[in-house]
């Protein structure tokens, strides 16, 4: 175990120190001093904040309210969509502020400072919710605290996103910053999701819950722990950056800013062909992955019958796959590019994926309670997860070149206006894809709040029929549209050269 540790550490280290050696793989000098590896880790260890928010409402949420509370599973998709769509609009807001905000901490340290306390109490109360409450009462209860706790994360995730384009603009370096930022992001997320299974539901189980994954309590004490993870991780990565902020790129000159010019400015940043094709594909993908997420444990628990441990140990196997996709990102990005790499690595993926559920279907898997299960799913979980995670770094270090193309249009920094328009799309639409979620357990006819080996043969057999055509068909016209993107590494380095001419021509 102590190599295997050695080991990933040392993967780590030599991921992080390839960010500087990339560095010189262009012919275009970086404009701004390449960031340290304190930096680079402080940033990437901030994504901890959101992988932990994500993971918890992505993947327990939904089972915790009606599974274990009893609440109507389509009660509880409706408020966590309504939710993410009022936080949605809170996106182009803070974007837009921190691009033109101005203080002695730069454009985005304000932001993030002051978001860490409030994210970190409104997702306590989202796991201890009032006793005795009914199903309604509860539905405007989890929408409440669902758009507090969202809307105080932007303050943080937009601002916190946007320095990557400023932090470094090489086209490998960024990818390499970025697989940082994942890496931390899944890993954080995921080390809750194993001290659930692994440690809190063991703990909490009882002679009348034998499954402490059933147990109210358990997700009151998993608030207390990921509360206080969420306010480190955004003080680290505020902390560790700060010292970044003379580097960083200034405000656009003071002007008299009224609705009508904000909104003129936002959509010249965003009429840009590349992130059109981004966003669009962005519905289809957020969709996909809040399908994905919601149903996540409903397939562990009661579609393979894993116990709570194996779980435990299925989440474990997502910590290598957050290193396969954080090392293979920036080989791809140097070997054969981000688009050409995320088209690859993204149909392999994600015809990958609901691969085993198939082979259920077709009858060709060992039967629940076999042990080569088990290690069947979770190789095959392993491996597809990190390739996913090596697609979702490559999409977002395309959706970082693009501030430069647009700023040889405009003549402004948008880092802000991208990551939110990302994060904008992500949070208003994958609602929906609980809300499918939903739908597919109606569909199924999948009975709410009992135990996984009281749940009827033939509505195992419809989850699995209902949920793998309606997965591919999300994943696959995501793909086919983000085909159309168009930006290329000499695109960028064009651009960059075009910048560094107009700035030395203002200089002259």
């Amino acid at each position: 175990m102590i190599s295997d540790q050695k080991q990933a550490q040392m993967t780590g280290a030599d991921m992080a120190d390839g960010l500087n050696s990339q560095s010189d793989s262009t012919s275009v000098r970086a404009s701004v001093p390449p960031p340290s590896l304190a930096t680079k880790i402080s940033y990437g260890f901030g994504a901890i904040a959101y992988g932990v928010k994500d993971n918890g409402i992505g993947f327990f949420l939904l089972i915790f309210y009606s599974q274990v509370l009893g609440v109507d599973a389509r009660l509880i998709g409706l408020a966590m969509t309504i939710a993410l769509f009022l936080d949605a609009l809170s996106d182009p807001v803070v974007g837009y502020w921190s691009d033109n905000f101005r203080s002695k901490w730069g454009r985005r340290h304000p932001f993030m400072y002051a978001s860490a306390l409030p994210v970190a109490a409104s997702f306590f109360l989202l796991w201890n919710p009032p006793e005795g409450w009914s199903d309604i009462a509860l539905f405007w209860y989890v929408l409440v605290i669902s758009v507090l706790i969202r809307t105080c994360i932007t303050f943080y995730e937009t601002p916190s996103s946007a320095l990557a384009p400023e932090l470094s603009d090489n086209y490998d370096q960024r990818s390499g910053l970025l697989s940082l930022r994942f890496f931390f992001g899944w890993t954080g997320g995921n080390m809750m999701a194993v001290i659930m299974f692994v440690v809190l539901f063991p703990a909490f189980a009882t002679p009348t819950i034998p499954n402490g994954q059933f147990n109210k309590d358990a997700y009151s004490t998993y608030g207390i722990i990921a509360s206080v993870m969420i306010f480190v991780a955004i003080m680290v990565s505020a902390l560790g950056t700060h010292k970044r902020i003379v580097h960083l790129k200034a405000p656009p000159p003071v002007r008299t800013l009224s609705i009508g010019l904000i909104f003129k400015e936002i959509f010249e940043t965003l009429a840009n062909r590349s992130f059109i094709a981004l966003f669009l594909a962005a519905i289809f993908g957020s969709i996909a992955s809040g399908l994905s997420a919601s149903m996540t444990f409903y397939f562990t628990s009661f579609f393979w019958g894993f116990t709570p441990q194996q779980t435990g140990l299925l989440t474990i196997s997502v910590f290598v796959s957050a290193i396969i996709g954080a090392v293979m990102a920036p080989l791809v990005t140097k070997s054969i590019g981000k688009k050409q790499g995320a088209m690859i690595i993204g149909l392999v993926a994600f015809l990958g994926a609901p691969l085993p559920i198939v082979l259920r279907l077709l009858g060709v898997m060992p039967e629940n309670g076999d042990p080569t299960l088990f290690w069947i799913v979770m190789l095959a979980n392993m491996v597809d997860t990190g390739l996913i995670i090596c697609f979702q770094i490559l999409s977002a270090s395309m959706l970082a070149d693009l501030v430069e193309d647009a700023e040889i249009k405009t003549g402004r920094r948008s880092e802000g206006i991208f990551f939110a328009a990302s994060t904008f799309i992500r949070k208003s639409v994958q609602g929906l894809g609980v809300i499918t979620a939903g739908f597919v357990l109606a569909a199924a006819q999948f009975p709410a709040g009992v135990k996984p080996e009281q749940i009827p043969e033939d509505a195992l057999t419809r989850l699995g029929l209902f949920y793998v055509p309606t997965i591919l068909f999300l994943w696959l016209t995501m793909l086919a549209i983000m085909s159309t993107y168009r930006l290329k590494r000499e695109d960028h380095e064009n651009n960059l050269r075009e910048l560094a001419s107009r700035q030395n021509q203002v200089a002259d």
